[in-house]
Parts: C-alpha cells; sequence; structure tokens
C-alpha cells in the first residue's frame, strides 16, 4: 500500500507541474515514464532502494541513454536507514533519492547538494569558485587550510576537483569566504552506458531486418516492448531522430499484442516516439489498436530507414 501511495502522489506533483505520464508499469525497469518541458523522466519506485537489481539498473540506462531521460529510483529506506531528504544515494550507478526530494526539485526548484556513500555525507565543491575567492582574499592554501582544520593538500584537491568534500567542512568554507561553493546535483543529466563489443552487440541486434536498414537495434527484456531502434539520421527528416519503439509477432496472440499495443501507444505519446509492431506472418493486418503493424516481406522490398519509417507514419496517420 505504500508503494501505491508513492506512485499516487508522484504522478499527481508531475501533472500537477505540467508532467505528461505514463500508464504504471510494474513490471519493468521503470514504473513511470513522464515528460515535462525540459525532461524525459524515467522513474523506479522501491520501499528498499536495495531491491533494484544490477539487471534493472543496465536495462534502465540502455532505455534512458536511447530516449536522452533521465532515470532515477524513487524510495523509501535501504536495508540500514530511511532515506533523507535532499540526499542523492546510488544503486548500480542510478541515482536514488526520497519522495520529498522529488517534490522539492519538481515543486520548488530546489535540488539536492549531499551524496551518500560508503563512509558518510559529501558535496562536490566548485573549484573555480573556490579559488577565486581564496585568492581574492588573500589566503594562502595553507591558510585556509588551517582555518578549515584540513590539510593544505585537501584544498588544492577540492580547487581542482579530485575530491569531495564532508558538508561540514563545506559550510566552514563557505562562512570564511562568505560564497557559496557547494554545487547541485544533475539528476537530469543521461547516464553514460558500457559500450558492448561490436561482434557481441550484433550478434544480439533483433530484428534483423531492421539492422539491414541501417538502424541501430538495442534489445531489452525488462520493459513493455522487445526493442528500441535508431536510424541512420542522415538519410532522414530530423523529426523522426527519437527511437522507435518496436514489437515483435513471436507467435503471441491477439489478445496479448492488443495488450501490448495499448502500452506502446501509451509509451509513445509520453516519449514523443514512432512505435511499430514487425510481424513476420502475412496478416491482413495494418495496425493494432492504432499502432503500425509492418510485416518482414515488406521490409524486403525497402532500401532505407527513411522508407520504413515513412510507412510507419503512413500507417499511424490512416488508423
Amino acid at each position: 500500500m505504500l508503494r501505491d501511495f508513492i506512485l499516487k502522489e508522484i504522478i499527481e506533483i508531475l501533472v500537477d507541474h505540467s508532467f505528461k505520464t505514463s500508464h504504471i508499469y510494474d513490471r519493468s525497469c521503470f514504473d513511470i515514464v513522464a515528460r515535462g518541458k525540459l525532461w524525459l523522466l524515467l522513474l523506479k519506485v522501491l520501499i528498499n532502494i536495495d531491491g533494484f537489481r544490477i539487471k534493472q539498473a543496465e536495462e534502465i540506462k540502455k532505455v534512458a541513454s536511447t530516449f536522452l531521460a533521465s532515470p532515477f529510483i524513487v524510495g523509501v529506506r535501504s536495508k540500514n536507514e530511511f532515506l533523507e531528504e535532499d540526499v542523492v544515494y546510488e544503486r548500480h550507478g542510478i541515482p536514488a533519492i526520497a519522495l520529498e526530494t522529488l517534490r522539492n526539485m519538481i515543486v520548488d526548484e530546489i535540488y539536492p547538494e549531499v551524496f551518500a556513500d560508503r563512509g558518510g555525507y559529501f558535496v562536490q565543491i566548485d573549484g573555480n569558485t573556490l579559488k577565486e575567492n581564496r585568492e581574492s582574499e588573500n589566503l594562502s592554501l595553507k591558510e585556509l587550510a588551517d582555518i578549515a582544520h584540513v590539510s593544505r593538500e585537501t584544498i588544492y584537491k577540492y580547487e581542482h576537483g579530485r575530491v569531495r568534500a564532508c558538508p561540514e567542512t563545506a559550510i566552514m568554507l563557505e562562512s570564511v569566504l562568505n560564497t557559496k561553493i557547494v554545487l547541485s546535483i544533475d539528476l537530469f543529466k543521461t547516464p553514460k552506458t558500457e559500450t558492448e563489443n561490436k561482434t557481441e552487440s550484433i550478434t544480439k541486434q533483433e530484428p534483423k531486418e531492421l539492422v539491414d536498414l541501417g538502424f541501430g537495434v538495442i534489445p531489452t527484456t525488462k520493459t513493455p516492448f522487445d526493442a528500441l531502434a535508431k536510424a541512420d539520421f542522415g538519410s532522414i527528416n530530423k523529426k523522426s531522430e527519437n527511437p522507435l519503439i518496436t514489437n515483435m509477432e513471436r507467435n503471441r496472440n491477439q489478445r496479448i499484442l492488443r495488450r501490448m499495443a495499448i502500452n506502446v501507444k501509451d509509451l509513445s505519446g509520453v516519449t514523443e516516439s514512432e512505435a511499430v509492431f514487425l510481424f513476420e506472418s502475412k496478416k491482413d493486418l495494418k495496425t493494432i489498436e492504432g499502432i503500425p503493424v509492418v510485416h518482414c516481406c515488406e521490409i524486403g522490398e525497402m532500401e532505407t530507414s527513411g522508407e520504413f519509417l515513412s510507412l510507419v507514419r503512413e500507417r499511424r496517420e490512416c488508423s
């Protein structure tokens, strides 16, 4: 029940601040997709953030990187403690925050500054601002270090962005220099994904028909769709740059295909992407619940990704 309450609260916060939100996808690497004026968010809601698995993290990173979205976990506690407001935790490279932290970010545009990591809490110091203000106060590295009760080397590392500081030290430095030097944490950046061996990635790319047309294909297993595809943008209109949400027939019955179509239509609307079903069988079917169907035999007659996308748009508009 607590998780349901959090999901409801998140959707209310987002909708009240002009975000378009998706359905809730409980068995996916994300629960909610939300688009605002500036950001596309992929949110996973967990009571215990330690329940977030590495496979989920890998998948949500792939999806976020492809959509240029920002993924994070909204949780209540870890195994050892409750999540504190305005503190950023991390699980498998994905930031995790409390509901109130999300509320502060969306409602009040107050962004967290404190990281929770092994060994305690830390902040990132703006090294240039620290150095400029130290020099304007005519303080040497050692003089400022003595005031802050740290070593000269530590102040040097702060100024060159080599280490993070504990919040108490940062507060003391800000007090001495009478300026803000702590950086806010950018939770809206797109995560980097590890590059795979090229041979391995090609063997994983399905459907092959899209690969042959010049699409880069990212298969998924923990999402409401089968794959994402990105075209060779040099040959198509800029409007087609968003990923293509792709589902395959795979001997699924009509009931399952209709349910999948409803889901991808929802996600297509929020992410502003095209969606398509690829059929191997020669059924006389052009759309499912408004989602275009393209048959593999049709793809065989195409030469470019642009031709494929034109057919997808044509069938969507005619549905």
